[in-house]
């Protein structure tokens, strides 16, 4: 007896003549060097994305360069700015001994500001880049200010206008000299 029921599970199959399918069509293999030129081809958009954007970046970031202030100008503004305090001693003797300080390690790279009056002259006198007259003068200067900041000394006003003067006087004797302007040349005067 034959029932059309399909065959218990683990038994083969029988085929019959109802089970033959027809042949598949051949699959398509990809070319291998397919995928190696896709990558190639996206590697070239990203490097032509980076040049793009790092030639337009640059034009749009790069700021103005802007060149430091001198030492010398910087203390220059400061004095001026200081005599708006003359009439008041200790705060003006403190701004003008603060910006001779500051100036000096700026332009001469000593530790004033950070160090006692006694300990910066002790240093200063180590050191030939000021003159005896210089070195002097500063330290007087700075004795002053320091009576005036610490021991309440009250100078009149001829005495602060001295102090200023001498403060300027450093300043304008220490300055660098100018640096040669590119593009110029000096001719000398005929004889």
């Amino acid at each position: 007896m034959t029932t059309n029921a399909p065959p218990p599970p683990g038994s083969p199959a029988m085929p019959t003549a109802t089970d033959i399918r027809g042949l598949k069509p051949p699959i398509d293999i990809p070319d291998p060097w397919f995928w190696v030129w896709v990558a190639i081809g996206v590697l070239i958009v990203i490097a032509v994305i980076i040049c793009i954007w790092k030639f337009w970046g640059k034009k749009v970031v790069a700021p103005p360069v802007i060149p430091p202030v001198p030492p010398h100008e910087r203390a220059r503004v400061k004095l001026q700015e200081a005599l708006a305090l003359i009439a008041q001693p200790r705060p003006f003797c403190i701004m003008v001994s603060d910006t001779v300080r500051v100036y000096l390690e700026e332009r001469f790279n000593f530790h004033a500001p950070e160090r006692t009056t006694e300990e910066f002259l002790h240093e200063l006198k180590a050191t030939d880049m000021l003159t005896g007259q210089q070195k002097e003068s500063l330290g007087e200067f700075l004795s002053v200010c320091d009576m005036v900041k610490f021991a309440r000394y009250e100078p009149g006003k001829p005495e602060l206008e001295a102090l200023h003067q001498s403060a300027s006087r450093l300043v304008d004797e220490t300055e660098p000299p100018p640096a040669p302007v590119e593009g110029v040349s000096v001719q000398a005067a005929p004889a």
